[in-house]
């Protein structure tokens, strides 16, 4: 199980990706469309401005059941741990685990 810290933190940085992403958005379309290296200056400041953990890329995938976030599958959303034990206790039909 995850420190209950790192959870809130995702957990924060989760709403604030929703809360600034149609604003990111519109931010990086604009970008694209303007040839002015003076005016992409001008919306590079303004998407730096926002807040550094409103990025999507600052999001870590976690498993819903640990919170682990390390080795996740994103078909099942769960660690390959739990998802070996979920196997091997016939949870998920069709799955087939390799022993050696």
């Amino acid at each position: 199980m995850s420190r209950i810290s790192l959870l809130q933190r995702e957990k924060k940085r989760q709403n604030l990706e929703q809360k600034y992403y149609l604003i990111r958005l519109s931010l990086k379309k604009e970008l694209r469309r303007v040839f002015s290296l003076r005016e992409r200056w001008k919306i590079q400041e303004r998407l730096q401005s926002l807040p550094r953990n409103s990025s999507t890329i600052r999001l870590r995938r976690r498993c819903f059941l640990t919170g682990r976030p390390r080795s996740n599958y994103k078909y099942f959303g769960i660690s390959g741990y739990i998802l070996r034990e979920m196997v091997h206790a016939c949870l998920l039909p069709g799955t087939i685990v390799s022993s050696w």
